[in-house]
């Protein structure tokens, strides 16, 4: 019988069978399948974990080792990613807070248009700036008295700033960033009646609000314990972070056009009212750590739990005090935090009035003006926060090396531009590029000593921040207040020698941060050790 060409196809199907082949999977086929995935799965990130964890082991003479090899494919950041939408959530949050607190800055240009001889408020002249509204009041107040209004706010803002850290510590990130958020935004709505009242009452709600939103930050750092990989802080956190600068260049901006249409008192009412309506959204869309997440994939909940398991949780009631004082890393952070903060805070405060005053534009070009560097710095916070990520996933540098490399950049570069500030003359274009360029580069330390205290003590990073942005603030209330001074005495000179000092202040941090500064978690912070 002829054999047909099915036959022989058949024929080659049996013999493939007899000979294994070919082997149709089994039940117990797919089970092992499954298990050496599984398998496989769990030994890539446990070499992840324990890659992480190298990164924070060595020290001293050698650095330490940089942190991990190539990342399982789950740790990549999406913009669909929990942990991503946490970072745009805290931008826009971050967002509002600065707006709220720089709308003053501006606005007070407007609210001391003045030359009425009596009083502290009234109608002013209109001649030296036509467009203003016509029923918003003038004050004739000084630059002395102006110095203290907008120093006024970090009265406030420093005294609150380590028990909002403690606070989230205990009762977790998200109530106390929100409750801090909302009671900043119904103050800013009486900020117009207050200046009504007078000088001493707007003292004191600046005062007020200062008080309100130093719980922010501290409160940002402890959901980030709970939420940022070691190889994403540096981004995550830096696009958080970049909302101050964009919501600074918002307000600057913005506060200007309303002043001239619509009068000052509605950049308040505006702000506010925004601010309010945010509050809503921030406690509907964040939770407070991954395995409260309801809308978290398992991988993510996974990859996040698994890397800052060896962290350890929140702190408790007691603090190792103690031990925290004798750290000569965590002062290192807070020296340079003094550092930078005022220079910082100068500029975020001052430069309306060195726009005004010194370059001499009206309040439309000094609102675009004052708010053209931040644009720079947000932008740098978002470039920082990659590169740093970048460097430390590649293994270039370890912890350490990568937070003293950033910090050397955004402190010493905006110092050398400062310096050149005052012999540049009264070129505005040269002006503005020179502070935009401080402004842009200073936000390089948003991947150094910004996000340090994560890297030495993640358990207690809310208090921590806390303790060294009491410090910044010190710096915030002397700054612009010592600003008043000097360009009282004399214009030109005056400010020549607030760009020195703050200049020279930014030397010295970045040379103590450089010798004590470090990047691996300090025994007082791990959870095992004995609370003092």
């Amino acid at each position: 019988m002829p054999v047909t060409g099915n036959s022989r196809v058949a024929a080659r199907l049996l013999l493939c069978l007899l000979t294994f082949e070919i082997r149709f999977p089994t039940g117990l086929d797919i089970v092992l399948r499954k298990s050496r995935q599984q398998c496989c799965r769990q030994e890539r990130m446990q070499r992840h974990v324990d890659n992480a964890q190298a990164g924070d082991g060595l020290e001293a003479g050698q650095d330490e080792a940089p942190l991990l090899a190539p990342q399982p494919p789950s740790s990549r950041t999406g913009l669909c990613s929990a942990r991503c939408g946490l970072a745009l959530v805290l931008h826009v949050s971050l967002f509002v807070a600065y707006a709220l607190r720089v709308g003053l800055s501006i606005a007070i240009v407007a609210m001391t248009n003045s030359s009425h001889p009596h009083g502290w408020s009234g109608s002013a002249p209109r001649g030296s700036y036509p467009g203003f509204a016509q029923d918003a009041p003038a004050y004739n107040w000084s630059a002395e008295t102006q110095g203290i209004v907008l120093s006024s706010f970090f009265y406030g803002y420093g005294l609150t700033q380590a028990l909002g850290g403690y606070c989230s510590g205990l009762f977790g990130g998200k109530p106390v960033l929100g409750s801090g958020l909302l009671l900043s935004s119904l103050l800013t709505l009486l900020v117009p009646r207050a200046a009504e009242l007078g000088v001493s009452f707007l003292i004191g709600l600046q005062a007020l609000l200062g008080l309100a939103e130093g719980v922010i930050f501290p409160a940002q750092y402890t959901l980030w314990a709970k939420w940022a990989p070691p190889l994403e802080r540096s981004r995550l956190m830096n696009i958080a972070d970049a909302g101050c600068t964009f919501g600074t260049f918002f307000a600057l901006l913005v506060a200007g056009i309303i002043c001239q249409s619509l009068g000052w008192p509605f950049v308040f009412y505006i702000f506010g009212g925004v601010g309010c309506a945010w509050c809503l959204c921030w406690f509907l869309l964040v939770y407070e750590d991954p395995a409260r997440h309801p809308w978290i994939s398992a991988a993510e909940q996974e990859y996040i739990v698994s890397l800052l398991a060896q962290q350890s949780s929140s702190h408790g009631c007691s603090l190792p005090l103690v031990a925290m004082a004798k750290s000569l890393p965590l002062w290192a952070i807070t020296v340079a935090c003094f550092c930078t903060d005022w220079l910082f805070y100068m500029l975020l405060t001052s430069m309306p009035t060195f726009v005004s005053n010194v370059l001499h534009f009206d309040l439309r070009e000094n609102g675009l003006l004052s708010s053209l560097p931040y644009i720079g710095n947000g932008l740098g916070h978002l470039l920082a926060g990659l590169l740093a990520d970048f460097l430390l996933a590649r293994r270039v540098l370890g912890t350490a090396a990568v937070r003293k490399l950033f910090s050397a950049l955004g402190m010493l570069l905006p110092a050398v531009f400062l310096v050149a500030v005052p012999y540049v003359g009264c070129s505005s274009t040269v002006v503005v590029v020179l502070l935009t360029l401080a402004l842009t580069i200073i936000s390089m330390t948003g991947a150094g000593i910004n996000i340090n205290h994560i890297d030495i003590a993640p358990r207690y990073a809310g208090f921590l921040l806390g303790v060294t942005n009491t410090f910044g603030i010190v710096a915030g209330i002397i700054a612009p207040t010592a600003v008043g001074l000097l360009v009282s005495q004399d214009l030109q000179t005056g400010w020549r020698n607030a760009f020195f000092l703050s200049a020279a202040l930014n030397l010295f941090g970045l040379i103590f941060y450089t010798a004590f500064g470090s990047g691996t978690v300090q025994d007082w912070a791990r959870e095992d050790t004995a609370v003092q």
